[in-house]
């Protein structure tokens, strides 16, 4: 299945609840929730009291993102908020296979992220564990960044990784991800993809049915 995952950081902080709605209503399937903390990336976003108070205005499911020190301290914190998927990034865990863990305890399903100059090989042990993989196809940190070409590799390698072991694992892209290049990274094998500045400059309802229409057209 594909899956469009709007990011709430490229649109409105003035009325993200309305903002939210509109992808909702336009055929978005997941709420991407990008939280930065300030240390693991250089920008501050927000925390799970905003997600808690967003929960209301949409039944799809919150992707949540967490690009933060430490996460293990706030995984029961951002489950109780509403997340229904919490990703973490391989390069803050100390204790990669245990936080995973730790989200599975709390009800959820658990993603590990990758900065683009992160090897593949962080997931040799724990790919068994996770049920998404975020591949970042640009620095995190900062949203309208353009996309890194040989990030589609690096999806085409994981994919085969994945297939070669059986597994059914999700493989997320974020980053510089639009409407020129929804189809490459399809067809390398993402199968989640988020979208910021894409989906909120401009027509939001416009644009998730512009993506909506491209996965009709690769799954026929």
């Amino acid at each position: 299945m594909l899956y469009l995952a709007p990011s709430v950081l490229a649109a409105d902080f003035s009325k993200l609840g309305e903002d939210i709605q509109v992808v909702d209503q336009a055929g978005a399937d997941y709420i991407h929730l990008d939280v930065m903390d300030g240390r693991f990336v250089p920008s501050i976003s927000f925390g799970f009291p905003v997600i808690s108070g967003l929960r209301s205005f949409t039944d799809k499911v919150f992707d949540v993102h967490l690009m933060i020190e430490e996460p293990e301290r706030y995984l029961s914190a951002f489950a109780g908020a509403g997340a229904d998927i919490i990703t973490v990034h391989a390069e803050a865990c100390t204790h990669l296979d245990r936080v995973l863990h730790q989200i599975k305890d709390c009800g959820v399903k658990a993603g590990v992220a990758l900065n683009p100059g992160t090897s593949l090989s962080a997931l040799d042990y724990v790919l068994d564990t996770a049920d998404m993989v975020l591949l970042m196809t640009v620095n995190p940190g900062f949203g309208g960044q353009k996309y890194i070409p040989y990030m589609t590799t690096k999806i085409k390698e994981l994919r085969g990784v994945i297939k070669a072991r059986k597994l059914h694992t999700d493989i997320q892209v974020d980053g510089g991800i639009d409407l020129t290049n929804a189809e490459e990274v399809l067809l390398a094998g993402a199968n989640i993809l988020v979208a910021g500045s894409a989906v909120y400059k401009g027509d939001a309802a416009k644009n998730v049915k512009a993506f909506k229409q491209i996965f009709q057209e690769f799954e026929t």
